[in-house]
């Protein structure tokens, strides 16, 4: 079975997640069930078939947390020694060399990218084209819309 990195971070995120789905969404749910119950006919109850959806989303999502956080493996990023390359949990800054902007990266798991947030994951085309570069290295990005170039400004770890 494949191992899918993860950031401390990142795991914590999920563990919460899965603490909040089931302390507080699950008793919401099972209330909101009971409630529709007590209105009668089931078959013509539309608050309860949306209670019970609901339910079965919340249910999956746990157990798609659950699994994905068996089969992860959680790298704390602060005990690397990377030398100043670009690896799993840098943090990267960087310039597009067409446009000049300036944009900051994380390289997290799958399950933690969020490209608003800046965490970008391990899979994408530009964390490939960044793995085992340096600062001052030039990153060629294969993009849906052509090849975009980055300089790497600053590598930092956290």
């Amino acid at each position: 079975m494949k191992r899918s990195p993860m950031t401390v971070r990142g795991a914590q995120r999920l563990k919460d997640e899965v603490q909040r789905l089931k302390t507080i969404e699950r008793p919401r749910i099972i209330k909101a069930i009971a409630e529709a119950r007590a209105h009668g006919d089931l078959k013509e109850n539309a608050e309860y078939h949306a209670a019970k959806e609901e339910q079965s989303f919340t249910e999956g999502r746990i157990a798609e947390i659950q699994a994905f956080l068996s089969r992860a493996e959680v790298i704390d990023t602060a005990t690397l020694k990377p030398q100043g390359k670009v690896v799993f949990g840098a943090t990267v800054d960087l310039c597009n060399l067409e446009t000049d902007e300036e944009v900051r990266f994380q390289i997290v798991g799958e399950m933690e990218a969020d490209i608003d947030e800046g965490l970008v994951s391990i899979t994408s085309p530009l964390a490939r084209a960044l793995i085992g570069k340096r600062e001052g290295d030039v990153a060629v990005v294969q993009a849906p819309a052509g090849e975009i170039e980055y300089e790497i400004l600053e590598v930092a770890y956290a």
